[in-house]
């Protein structure tokens, strides 16, 4: 019996939220059934015109179920091929209970639900699990005595254990430090019992004495980490003297800055841009729309420019705080403003990147924390010839519905790509806005 239990198969329901999230969900289930309500294409019509993220998801699926189908009708059990399971579209049937009737509003979430629970009564020896991303339609779901659960691909298993980009070592032996700063390189076994992480940094330490370094993964030696500016901004702190390092460092394609507010993310990333400007055609920093009281731009007055502003706003207030640190005279005032009249240096939404070259481009993506991993996925793909991209975000602050801490894209990257020699991360953690900011974050 247990046996049998541990094999049974399964059907699993999907919802429109899932779907949205990877158009490809449908084959995540092993050899187990896949159903998709009726109710759920109906909700995909709605967002397959658009340019976002989540228009694509949409049209793709739709696509996809298409050619799944063929000849046949939806509404049987088809095959999802090699070892996958079956699938089909379920209609708006009834179970032992009415979620319509027991919530009280015939809604598109209460329909999905009365799926699902005629798809337990038509099949009492398999378990049915609705698979939603939408918390409330979960504990909606769970009230009425159906198994529900979130979308598990994509994923991270534990937060709390997400790569960092850092390691202290106390008791460093002085000569290893000395050697660091004397030499600048030392062998990862003079201190190191494990295998180094690519382009990881280390704070070493011993009693008074302390040096920042990091990992080669062109040399294999480790390297000392040395404090410098860029474009006039000055790092405060070990994480930011390490993140600087990331940004500036050629070899390095791919980097990620995760921290709360005010601990310098999209200021780091900005200067180093700025500082590097002549390796790079472009300049681009952009960031996902997220709308405001759920409603899209189309509410906000006025042309497209005067619409984005809103949440253009605190990537202008980064350059403007670089900017302001020369009189509006001297000529790396003058040269800010210059790169962005010719647009060498662009602020823009995120959605209006699509279609352009991403060759010899310094592309800063901010507020990362905003998108599915599917669409980080797809923003690096995109990196042609001498392309750099930068992803700043706190993962404890987003803004979308159907994303939290583990399922986010730039949770996903972290914990995905670590130890290449193209990628560097690190976390920063001191606050730098201001003591009032830091009181805030400490003890509010």
């Amino acid at each position: 019996m247990a046996a049998r239990k541990t094999n049974q198969k399964k059907i699993y329901v999907l919802d429109t939220s899932v779907i949205l999230y990877n158009h490809n969900s449908i084959y995540s289930f092993a050899d187990n059934d896949v159903a998709i309500p009726i109710t759920v294409l109906e909700e995909l019509d709605n967002f397959k015109k658009g340019n976002d993220t989540k228009n694509y998801e949409a049209r793709e699926f739709i696509r996809e179920m298409d050619r799944l189908s063929g000849d046949f009708i939806l509404t049987e059990w088809l095959s999802l091929g090699g070892k996958l399971g079956r699938f089909k579209v379920e209609m708006n049937g009834k179970g032992n209970l009415d979620a319509v009737q027991i919530l009280g509003e015939d809604k598109a979430d209460h329909r999905i639900i009365n799926s699902a629970l005629a798809l337990s009564k038509q099949n009492p020896d398999m378990k049915v699990v609705l698979v939603t991303k939408d918390i409330n339609l979960r504990l909606k779901a769970k009230s009425l005595n159906l198994h529900s659960e979130d979308f598990q691909t994509g994923k991270i298993k534990n937060v709390d254990e997400l790569y960092t980009g850092k390691s202290v070592l106390q008791g460093v032996d002085v000569a290893v430090i000395d050697q660091l700063y004397s030499i600048g390189s030392c062998a990862p076994s003079d201190f190191l019992k494990t295998d180094p992480i690519y382009n990881h940094f280390y704070i070493l330490k011993n009693g008074k004495h302390s040096v920042l370094a990091t990992y080669n993964p062109a040399t294999l030696m480790m390297e000392r980490v040395e404090k410098t500016a860029a474009y006039g901004i000055r790092p405060r702190n070990a994480e930011q003297i390490f993140a600087l390092h990331a940004l500036m460092n050629p070899e390095v394609k791919l980097v990620t800055l995760q921290g709360v507010a005010g601990t310098g993310k999209t200021l780091l990333a900005l200067s180093g841009a700025l500082e590097q400007k002549r390796e790079y055609r472009q300049v681009y920093l952009a960031r996902p729309i997220v709308p405001l009281s759920n409603k899209d731009i189309g509410y906000l007055p006025g042309d497209v420019k005067s619409k984005l502003n809103p949440y253009m706003e605190p990537l202008w207030d980064n350059l403007k705080m670089i900017q302001n640190q020369w009189e509006e005279t001297d000529k790396e005032y003058k040269k800010i403003t210059e790169m962005v009249e010719s647009e060498k240096l662009m602020i823009t939404p995120l959605a209006y990147i699509r279609g352009r070259s991403l060759s010899n481009i310094y592309f800063i993506v901010d507020e990362a924390q905003n998108l599915t991993p599917h669409e980080v996925k797809t923003i690096i793909t995109r990196a042609g010839e001498n392309t750099k991209i930068v992803f700043t975000g706190d993962i404890f602050q987003i803004d979308t519905p159907y994303l939290d801490t583990q399922s986010n894209g730039l949770s996903y990257l972290i914990d995905k790509i670590r130890n290449n020699p193209l990628y560097a991360h690190i976390t920063l953690e001191k606050g730098e806005r201001s003591e009032l900011a830091n009181l805030a974050n400490d003890l509010l």
